[in-house]
């Protein structure tokens, strides 16, 4: 979950170094939401996952 949660982190953080003036180039609108998304996908996986103990 831990990495899960730092992908998510690494989306917002993305999104803030945008360039462009409030945040709508590339990496705002297209590129750290798409992450950040992977990153919530990633933690309901990791929520979800029963292992086969």
């Amino acid at each position: 979950m831990l990495i899960g949660i730092a992908i998510i982190i690494g989306g917002f953080v993305i999104m803030a170094l945008d360039g462009e003036p409030h945040g709508f180039g590339f990496m705002g609108l297209t590129l750290g939401p798409v992450i950040t998304l992977a990153g919530f996908i990633f933690e309901f996986y990791a929520i979800f996952y029963k292992s086969e103990k």
